[in-house]
C-alpha cells in the first residue's frame, strides 16, 4: 500500500469533516500522495462511481441527507462491487459497526475518534480484507462450480438415515433449492424419501452384506410430493476397526427411462383412459363403415351404451341424408389416406341440428395397411353463433368509431376550454406592497413562467397579499400532467382559498391543507402524490417563514454577494408530500432576506430534463445558471434559464409540467429612499 497512490472517493455532506479527512491523509506517510475526491450528496457519489473513475476505496457518511443510512452500502456496492467501503458516523455504537459490516462495509469509523493513524490503518485493513474476501469467494466458487455442476447427485448419510452431505445436483433431483435445504428438510430418509414402505431397510440390509451397492432403483418423493425413480450406487465407509462411519454414493434420476418402459407396457390402457376422459366425441369404424369403438362422450351424445353402438352404422342413428354424407366422407378418407377436417351440420338422436368440427383420419397397422378410420368431433354451435355476432358487432363497431371520432373532437374542444379555465386560475396580476403603492415601487416584485406539457397541467401557484406588508406564495405539483392532475389542482385552489384564516402560519396552513386533501382523496381509492411549498414574506423586515411538503427547495439569489444557494435551514427534516398521511404535521422554518435578494420557486419538471446522451440537468447546473445571472431582473433570469435548459436538452421538450415563480425583495420604500 505504501508503494501505490490511492484514489479515494469521500461522500460527506459536512465540509469541515471532509477537510479534516484530507488533512489526515496528508499527515500519513503511506497516503500523503493519495488523491481524494469529495462529494456532498449520495447521488453525486453514485454518479462518480458510474462514470468509471479509477477509485480504490469509498468512504461515506451514514447520515447523508439524501441517503438511506446503512442501506446506502448496498447502493454503492451495486454501482461498484469491486471497491471496498468504509462507513463513518457520529455514534460510537458497536451495534451500528456490526450492522455496517453485515451490510457489506469493511469498517465503521467514529468521526470524533478519528486520527491520521487510525484512518491509515482502517484504509489498509479495508483494502486488504476486501481483497482477501474476494480471493476466498473465488476459491469457494471454483470448488462449488465443480462439485455442484456434476450431473449425478452425491451424498453421505448416517446409518440411521440422515443426510450428512449433499451436492447441488442431488438437491435439484429431489426438488430442493440448495443442499442445506435438503439436509434440514429431510429428517428421516426411510419415511421422507422412499415411497415403498421398508425400502430403506432393504437398502441397509444390502449394504450390510457387501458394503457396496450398485444400480439400486427405487421410487422416491421430491419436496413437492411428485414421485420419481432413482438409481443409487453406494459404499460403506468404516474406521480402522470396522466400525461404520457413514454411507456415501451417487444418485441418478432414471425417471425418464422407467417412464418410457412403463408407457410401453401400458400404452393401450393409457390411450383408452385418455380417450374416455376427453370431452370430445371419439369413435372408430371398420372398412365397411360399422362402429368398433366410441368413447363415453360419444355414447352420451347418441344416448346409447357402447354395446348398442358397436356393429351398427350411421344409418342406425342419423337421418338418411346425413348418414349418406358421413359414409361418403369415410370412403374418401379410406381411399385417399388423407385426414378430413371440416365444419358440418350434425343431428344427434332426439336433438335438433347443431354445428360440429369434424376430423377423420385413417387407422393403419405397423405395415401401413388401412384397418379403418378414427373420427373426433365437438360442438361448435356457440362459436358459429358467436361468429355471426362478431360480424354484426364489427358493423356496429364501424358506426361506433364514427361516433367516437365526433366525441373525440368534442373532447378536444373541452380540453382546450379546460386549459383556458386553468390558465385563468393562475395569477393574472401581482399584488403591491403596500397596496396603495404602484407596482414599480412595491417592496416585492413577482414574475412567473408556467409551461404545461399537455393541454392541461398538474402544477399550480398563487400569490396573495395577506396584509399591507405580508405576501404569500404557494406552489404545488400534482403527480402527472393530465386531466386527473388538473382536477386535483382545481380542488387545491379551492382549499387554499378556504385556508385564509391560517394563511400567516405556513406550518398550520400546510397541515390543514393536507388534512382536507386526504379527506377528499381517500374516497377515490387512488391518492395522488402532491408536493407543495408555501411561504409568507414580510415587506417591512424581509423575514420569510416557510414550510415544505416534499417539494424542491427554492433557490435564493443574493445580489449583494453574487451567489445562488438552496434555501435550507440546518437541522430541519424532510416532510412528506400532501395527501398521503392524515396526521402529518408540518413545521415552519424562517430566513431573512436582504434588499435585492430574489427567491426562485420551481416544480421538479425543471430539473427532470435529459439530453440525447441521457445526461440529467442537475441541481448544481441550476445553481450555476442562476448565480451567473444574479445581477439581471427576475423576468430576464427566468427567460434565460429556460433558454439554457432548452439548449442543454438539444431542443427536447420538458417531460413534466414546469412552473417557475420569482419573488424579488426590493425592501420598504422608506428604507430605499
Amino acid at each position: 500500500m505504501s508503494q501505490d497512490t490511492l484514489n479515494l472517493l469521500l461522500i460527506e455532506h459536512d465540509a469541515d469533516f471532509g477537510g479534516k479527512v484530507a488533512d489526515m491523509l496528508r499527515q500519513t506517510r503511506d497516503n500523503s500522495a493519495s488523491t481524494l475526491k469529495t462529494v456532498s450528496h449520495l447521488e453525486e457519489g453514485l454518479a462518480a462511481l458510474t462514470a468509471g473513475d479509477p477509485f480504490d476505496l469509498v468512504i461515506f457518511d451514514v447520515s447523508l441527507p439524501d441517503g438511506a443510512g446503512l442501506a446506502n452500502v448496498g447502493l454503492i456496492r451495486a454501482r461498484a462491487p469491486q471497491l471496498p467501503v468504509i462507513v463513518t458516523g457520529d455514534s460510537d455504537s458497536e451495534a451500528i459497526a456490526v450492522e455496517a459490516v453485515h451490510a457489506g462495509a469493511q469498517d465503521y469509523l467514529v468521526k470524533g475518534q478519528l486520527t491520521p493513524g487510525w484512518l491509515e490503518r482502517s484504509m489498509r485493513y479495508a483494502i486488504e480484507r476486501y481483497h482477501l474476501d474476494q480471493s476466498l469467494k473465488a476459491a469457494e466458487e471454483k470448488y462449488h462450480n465443480v462439485f455442484d455442476h456434476l450431473v449425478e447427485g452425491i451424498f453421505q448419510t448416517t446409518p440411521q438415515g440422515r443426510y450428512l452431505m449433499a451436492n447441488m445436483a442431488l438437491a435439484r433431483i429431489y426438488g430442493y433449492s440448495s443442499p442445506e435445504e435438503l439436509i434440514q428438510g429431510m429428517q428421516d430418509i426411510s419415511t421422507d424419501l422412499y415411497v415403498a414402505f421398508g425400502r430403506r431397510e432393504e437398502f441397509v440390509a444390502a449394504m450390510q452384506q457387501n458394503d457396496l451397492l450398485t444400480g439400486f432403483e427405487s421410487q422416491v418423493r421430491r419436496k413437492d410430493g411428485t414421485v420419481i425413480w432413482i438409481s443409487e450406487n453406494c459404499r460403506a465407509v468404516r474406521d480402522s476397526k470396522g466400525g461404520l462411519f457413514f454411507y456415501e454414493g451417487t444418485v441418478e434420476d432414471v425417471t425418464q427411462r422407467r417412464t418410457v418402459e412403463e408407457r410401453l407396457r401400458k400404452s393401450e390402457a393409457l390411450y383408452h383412459s385418455l380417450v374416455e376422459t376427453l370431452p370430445q366425441n371419439i369413435f372408430r369404424k371398420n372398412l365397411v363403415g360399422r362402429f368398433t369403438f366410441g368413447n363415453q362422450q360419444f355414447c352420451k351424445t347418441l344416448g346409447r351404451s357402447l354395446g348398442d353402438i358397436v356393429g351398427r352404422t350411421d344409418f342406425d342413428f342419423f337421418p338418411p341424408k346425413l348418414a349418406e354424407k358421413y359414409q361418403q366422407d369415410d370412403r374418401n378418407v379410406l381411399e385417399t389416406r388423407q385426414p378430413y377436417d371440416t365444419v358440418e351440420e350434425h343431428q344427434p338422436p332426439g336433438h335438433g341440428k347443431i354445428y360440429v368440427q369434424v376430423v377423420k383420419t385413417p387407422i393403419c397397422d405397423a405395415d401401413g395397411k388401412v384397418l379403418g378410420l378414427q373420427g373426433i368431433f365437438w360442438d361448435i354451435t356457440q362459436q358459429k353463433l358467436a361468429d355471426e355476432k362478431i360480424r354484426k358487432a364489427n358493423a356496429e363497431l364501424d358506426q361506433s368509431r364514427k361516433e367516437l371520432r365526433g366525441k373525440n373532437e368534442e373532447m378536444e374542444d373541452d380540453l382546450r376550454m379546460a386549459r383556458e379555465i386553468q390558465m385563468t386560475m393562475l395569477p393574472q396580476s401581482y399584488p403591491e406592497f403596500p397596496r396603495s403603492i404602484s407596482q414599480p415601487e412595491s417592496a416585492f416584485k413577482f414574475t412567473h413562467r408556467y409551461l404545461p406539457t399537455g393541454t392541461v397541467g398538474g402544477d399550480f401557484f398563487t400569490i396573495s397579499a395577506l396584509s399591507e406588508t405580508l405576501a404569500s406564495v404557494f406552489v404545488c405539483d400534482v403527480a402527472g400532467h393530465g386531466i386527473r392532475s388538473a382536477l386535483v389542482t382545481a380542488m387545491i385552489r379551492a382549499l387554499v382559498e378556504e385556508l385564509k384564516p391560517v394563511a400567516t402560519d405556513p406550518g398550520q396552513f400546510l397541515s390543514k391543507l393536507n388534512l382536507d386533501l386526504c379527506a377528499i382523496l381517500k374516497n377515490t381509492g387512488s391518492p395522488l402524490l402532491t408536493t407543495a411549498f408555501y411561504l409568507v414574506a414580510d415587506a417591512e423586515t424581509g423575514r420569510v417563514s416557510f414550510a415544505n411538503a416534499g417539494h424542491p427547495k427554492p433557490v435564493r439569489i443574493s445580489r449583494q454577494k453574487g451567489v445562488a444557494q438552496v434555501l435550507t435551514v440546518p437541522g430541519t427534516r424532510p416532510q412528506p408530500a400532501l395527501g398521503l398521511f392524515e396526521n402529518a404535521r408540518y413545521v415552519a422554518s424562517s430566513a431573512e432576506l436582504s434588499p435585492g435578494d430574489v427567491l426562485v420557486l420551481f416544480t421538479d419538471g425543471l430539473v427532470e430534463v435529459h439530453n440525447r446522451n441521457e445526461d440529467l440537468w442537475t441541481e448544481e447546473q441550476l445553481l450555476s445558471s442562476l448565480q451567473s445571472r444574479a445581477c439581471l431582473p427576475p423576468e430576464q433570469i427566468l427567460q434565460e434559464l429556460l433558454a439554457e435548459i432548452k439548449d442543454f436538452s438539444e431542443g427536447s421538450n420538458f417531460t413534466d409540467d414546469v412552473c417557475l415563480v420569482a419573488m424579488e425583495f426590493v425592501g420598504p420604500s422608506e428604507k430605499r429612499g
